[in-house]
């Protein structure tokens, strides 16, 4: 299944859950609970975005973390040009290692989303805000005709609900919930939030 995935850089996937399972943990970035949990929950649920992400698309991962979802969409399409946001120090420390290690081409930026400049086609985030608060905090660095693609819980259609105000101020073009199957992965909820081309 990883080849299938990650059909050139298999190895590095795994290094990577080598890290998350030994200094991701040791450095507090992950629980000791997740470890048994670390390829279902975190690796490959992470690829539930790809199918929405178009070829060579720029990419912002918000709130990166310990590179959820950023660095397995970085690894699996390598097509992407991906950015992990992150405000922590200690946290982008082990993002910097992790990218020397793997050999990855991406960028990593130390901030805050609501303090970031740029514009993408996909901002991505995972775990992070509600949606009423995450739209707001990342509308302007999603470029026009690109969108908020979000890993979100069994609760995202609430969510949504509690986010109209926002989302009929911000006055996106579509607001659709997503629940992909791919082979091998876990279900989950994915929202998509798309910014109009003007």
């Amino acid at each position: 299944m990883l080849t299938h995935y990650f059909p050139t850089q298999s190895s590095e996937i795994k290094s990577y859950a080598e890290l998350l399972l030994t200094a991701g943990i040791e450095r507090g970035l992950m629980g000791p609970r997740e470890a048994p949990r670390m390829w279902s929950r975190h690796i490959l649920n992470s690829l539930l975005l790809t199918p929405f992400i178009p070829e060579g698309a720029t990419v912002i991962d918000i709130g990166s973390g310990a590179g959820l979802p950023g660095i397995p969409l970085a690894l699996a399409r390598p097509d992407l040009q991906v950015t992990l946001l992150e405000p922590l120090q200690r946290r982008v420390d082990f993002l910097e290692e992790v990218k020397i290690e793997l050999g990855l081409d991406i960028t990593i930026i130390r901030g805050r989303a609501e303090e970031a400049k740029g514009a993408y086609q996909v901002v991505t985030a995972r775990a992070l805000s509600a949606t009423e608060k995450l739209l707001p905090q990342i509308w302007h660095l999603i470029a026009p005709g690109g969108s908020l693609v979000a890993l979100k819980g069994s609760s995202v259609e609430e969510e949504v609900r509690q986010a109209e105000k926002v989302i009929s101020r911000l006055k996106p073009d579509t607001v659709v919930i997503e629940e992909p199957y791919l082979e091998g992965i876990e279900s989950g909820k994915i929202l998509i939030v798309r910014k109009g081309a003007k």
